[in-house]
């Protein structure tokens, strides 16, 4: 089984319409490598959620920013909410409905931008 830093590393793939989802049971093996990160269903859509507190507006915004360079630098855009010490951020890809193994890679990436 590969952890959330092994799975950070893996190469992102370009994601297309009918490309594969994860099986539920590689989202249950997955998940046991993000600390914190929870599968949601939404309207059938199954999607990645993690909520990062943080002491004030100014960091949870600094850390929104990493976030958006990691998703610009990976083409793969998450949806994502800031408020005062607060970012809730949500990966799923909408080309496909669901969940790709690049939601967990970027999950991972994630958990590495905070300092």
């Amino acid at each position: 089984m590969s952890d959330g830093a092994n799975l950070s590393q893996e190469e992102c793939e370009a994601c297309k319409a009918g490309a594969p989802k994860v099986s539920d049971m590689e989202i249950e093996v997955l998940l046991e490598t993000l600390p914190g990160w929870e599968m949601v269903e939404e309207e059938g859509i199954k999607m990645l959620h993690k909520q990062y507190t943080f002491p004030n507006f100014v960091t949870a915004l600094a850390f929104t920013n990493r976030i958006g360079e990691l998703a610009e630098s990976v083409q793969h855009h998450p949806d994502i909410l800031t408020s005062w010490g607060k970012v809730k951020l949500i990966w799923y890809t909408h080309k496909i409905g669901g969940l790709h193994r690049n939601d967990f890679r970027c999950a991972a990436r994630s958990d590495q931008l905070v300092t």
